[in-house]
């Protein structure tokens, strides 16, 4: 197709145009009669979003993408293009992709008529289909409609009613194209406004021309619901043109939020090949954007990304990467400790509320840190708030971890250094009488480097349900008894 490039050759093959709407509705029947995968990278929405923008698709609909930041909303759009044919033809040298059967510019509408047949044409790629915008107080009419451009009038000396004097805004140049406004809401009233044509007749006005271009587009816009700020909302009408609505979540399970970090992370080679990050620490850092959706101190209404866990994780190779290099170590893993290097990337992606300022942005980090050891720690090992009911039984069963919060009764403790070679953490660890013990009771199979990161978790979950006491301090994290660290405390 690409070789033809004249419409007598256009015609000659036998090509017919079909509205944008009408391709990606065909291409997605064909996909799915082949069974092809429609969305791919997208995870959790298999169920819900995705079968939503289907049918929207299906439907020949203009679409809406409502939900909090971080859902995807902005890939979803992006994705579309796949569902368009690979290239299109248009009449070369037309700003807005004139189809050379029925050209809707000036432009395109005179060169037809002056060489007919003989009119060249050029192939517009699916990849070059695609228009964004991001709504922002600034963008005006002329930016997204059009206007007079004086200079153009006066290089080709026409008077203002010339048809030729426009200057198309990004919308016109879109023609044939999907065009997404990212967050519609930001978009001021008046401008929302100037949308009611295009969705519902299908043409623009520009200034006072007579002019109606009936542009082929598929819109797609993206937004928060509208009580997430007060900078605005979608004017009604508006909305009432936009005909699909749909609505974006989160992950729903730990597994799907997993899918999501681990292909999004961007963990450099030589990270991947010098640490070992098991499921255990995934799951943690997963879990923190679950304890944060869910948390007093978090603005529910601003939502809690999903870019959240995926910095977090960039920053755990990174303190484990940073760790080794200064002990010249060939070879490590995500220790526990490390968790302590993804509070910088917890901080900047939470919005608090009243109270979580009162606490501040690095306390409630730590403390969805921590909520999110204690969910974790009851999927690995026995609940300790069980074993603390049962002690009022007739016959209560002895806990598991008897013996190593007495060990740390007896006055003794650790100090783990966040930057200690992990031959030196193994050898604390062993140190703790039970400890070992305990893990291979549960995980009689685990390889040694993730016997040792179990030790290390048993520590943080033990203090997470207060049998032992855990001190962050600058350079280290002491663990000892509980009431010894209450004595010391008061000391201070």
């Amino acid at each position: 197709m690409k070789n033809i490039r004249t419409l007598k050759d256009l015609k000659a093959s036998g090509y017919q145009t079909k509205s944008i709407k009408e391709e990606l509705r065909d291409n997605l029947i064909r996909k799915m009669q082949n069974g092809e995968e429609r969305f791919p990278g997208i995870v959790g929405y298999e169920d819900t979003v995705i079968p939503d923008t289907e049918r929207a698709i299906l439907s020949r609909h203009n679409m809406l993408f409502l939900g909090l930041r971080g859902q995807a909303k902005t890939r979803m759009a992006r994705q579309m293009i796949e569902l368009l044919d690979e290239c299109i033809p248009y009449i070369d040298g037309s700003d807005i992709y004139d189809d050379p059967f029925n050209p809707i510019s000036s432009y395109g509408k005179s060169i037809l008529k002056e060489k007919g047949d003989e009119t060249p044409i050029a192939w517009l790629h699916r990849s070059e289909r695609y228009g964004e915008k991001l709504a922002t107080p600034d963008v005006s009419v002329a930016d997204l409609i059009g206007d007079i451009d004086p200079v153009k009038a006066a290089n080709l000396k026409l008077n203002f009613s010339d048809e030729r004097v426009l200057h198309y805004g990004i919308i016109p140049r879109s023609n044939r194209c999907i065009f997404v406004i990212n967050e519609l809401p930001d978009l001021q009233a008046r401008i929302q406004v100037a949308l009611f044509n295009i969705l519902q007749e299908g043409d623009i006005q520009i200034r006072g021309f007579k002019l109606r271009l009936l542009l082929d587009i598929v819109f797609v816009f993206t937004a928060n619901p509208e009580d997430y700020t007060n900078r605005g909302s979608i004017v009604t009408p508006l909305k009432d043109r936009i005909e699909s609505q749909i609505l974006t979540h989160y992950p729903k399970t730990i597994d799907a939020a997993l899918s999501i970090t681990e292909q999004e992370a961007k963990v450099h080679p030589t990270q991947n090949n010098l640490i070992e990050k098991s499921d255990l620490v995934a799951r943690i850092i997963e879990q923190i954007a679950f304890e944060a959706r869910s948390s007093e101190y978090v603005d529910q209404k601003s939502g809690v990304s999903a870019r959240l866990s995926i910095a977090a994780m960039e920053n755990a190779y990174s303190a484990a990467e940073r760790r080794a290099l200064i002990n010249k170590e060939k070879s490590t893993q995500i220790w526990m400790s490390d968790l302590q290097g993804i509070i910088p990337a917890i901080t900047g992606k939470i919005e608090l509320v009243y109270e979580g300022e009162q606490e501040g942005p690095y306390q409630v980090s730590v403390n969805l840190l921590e909520k999110s050891i204690r969910t974790i720690f009851t999927q690995y090992f026995p609940d300790p708030e069980e074993f603390k009911k049962k002690r009022k039984q007739e016959n209560p069963v002895e806990s598991p971890y008897k013996k190593v919060t007495q060990w740390f009764d007896q006055g003794n403790s650790i100090n783990m250094l966040f930057h200690l070679k992990d031959a030196d953490r193994l050898k604390l660890l062993n140190g703790v009488d039970g400890l070992s013990d305990l893990v291979l009771k549960y995980y009689p199979k685990a390889a040694s480097k993730h016997k040792a990161l179990l030790m290390e978790f048993v520590l943080y979950g033990l203090s997470a349900y207060s049998l032992i006491s855990k001190k962050i301090l600058s350079e280290k994290i002491e663990f000892r008894d509980l009431m010894g660290a209450m004595f010391s405390n008061e000391e201070l």
